[in-house]
């Protein structure tokens, strides 16, 4: 079980199966909200998907081929971050994060995700993270901004979004380019 503690009243925690009904609550509240910017909300639709997806976080932690963990603000869960496409040989990964409309815009997903990356530094010992989004979401881009990353380029229309053809922005932070106020 990986637990980061950020602040008092904010953790990042491994996702336990007792946590499904909640998750699923989540992201099911916060739905019209998440679902222009993650394909995954849409195929979200009872609570024995977020079981699913723990059960697969949990195999993928042990893999080390990934690793999700809940978001969590004074006990309840507020959002989610995680490592995928987790490159053991080049020491790289890309993040993902994402947060509930009522906790948006209150600086805990900055403050997660600072404390996470220098977890991934820190601990993992990677020496790239990377994070990717697509042109639109402003929001993911100032974050990636604020933390350091330095916008590497665009691939062209590589992933679908509402049906149509969108650019992703690739952003990465390399372990030796980190602010020191991270």
């Amino acid at each position: 079980m990986v637990s980061i503690t950020i602040d008092d009243n904010l953790l990042l925690r491994s996702y336990e199966v007792g946590d499904a009904q909640e998750l699923f609550d989540l992201v099911n509240e916060s739905r019209r909200h998440l679902h222009p910017w993650l394909d995954w909300v849409v195929n979200t639709t009872k609570p024995e998907h977020s079981l699913q997806f723990i059960q697969q976080s949990q195999h993928k932690t042990y893999e080390q081929e990934a690793l999700d963990l809940a978001i969590v603000h004074n006990n309840k869960i507020i959002g989610g971050i995680g490592v995928h496409h987790w490159e053991q040989d080049t020491k790289r990964a890309q993040i993902g994060y994402w947060i509930s409309a009522a906790y948006e815009g209150k600086g805990l997903m900055n403050k997660s995700l600072s404390g996470f990356v220098n977890f991934l530094f820190d601990k993992i010992a990677l020496n790239k993270i990377e994070i990717h989004f697509v042109r639109a979401n402003e929001r993911s881009a100032k974050i990636a901004a604020r933390l350091g990353f330095k916008i590497e380029g665009i691939i062209r229309q590589s992933t679908m979004r509402n049906g149509m053809p969108e650019d992703v922005v690739v952003a990465g932070l390399l372990k030796n380019e980190r602010p020191s106020s991270s």
